[in-house]
């Protein structure tokens, strides 16, 4: 994977990008560059560097990735807020595409990081939608409720 473009969408070598952070050659200076080295450690089922890459207060016990049925492919920032070197936190939007079934899928996330001591920490994330790649996300009140009743959001858990 060394002289293969690295999954994480800069356009560089996987050696020259999120492989030196994964060696632990260089750190991320930004929280987005901690979040294509995740991105790209998860895709590669790098559970060590996830681990010390995510902060002690949120971080779990390990990561299982023996059920792990996806086959990751590339990472598409949408939006960075602050994260920048001389900050202490940074919120990263981004999708994630993957492989389900010979089917492309997209996850919409929005993560959070911290800084401490120097070094970029991934604190928490929310999952915005999961969908088929190019399919419409109806995310208004009309949209079916994610609990998993049937009913539209508005009436079932959005009512009130």
């Amino acid at each position: 994977m060394t002289d293969n473009a690295c999954l994480c969408g800069s356009g560089l070598s996987y050696a020259g990008c999120c492989g030196e952070f994964h060696t632990v050659q260089k750190i991320p200076a930004t929280a987005e560059a901690l979040m294509r080295s995740r991105f790209t450690a998860y895709a590669m089922r790098n559970a060590d560097y996830l681990m010390a890459t995510w902060d002690v207060t949120t971080r779990p016990k390990d990561i299982d990735f023996s059920k792990e049925t996806v086959e990751w492919q590339r990472l598409v920032i949408e939006m960075v807020k602050k994260g920048g070197i001389k900050d202490t936190k940074g919120v990263v939007e981004f999708k994630a595409f993957y492989l389900l079934d010979g089917e492309e899928h997209v996850m919409s996330e929005i993560s959070r990081f911290t800084k401490q001591a120097g070094r970029w920490f991934y604190l928490d994330g929310k999952v915005q939608s999961i969908s088929k790649a190019n399919q419409q996300i109806n995310q208004g009140k009309n949209a079916p409720c994610s609990c998993g009743s049937g009913k539209k959001f508005k009436r079932c858990c959005g009512a009130g």
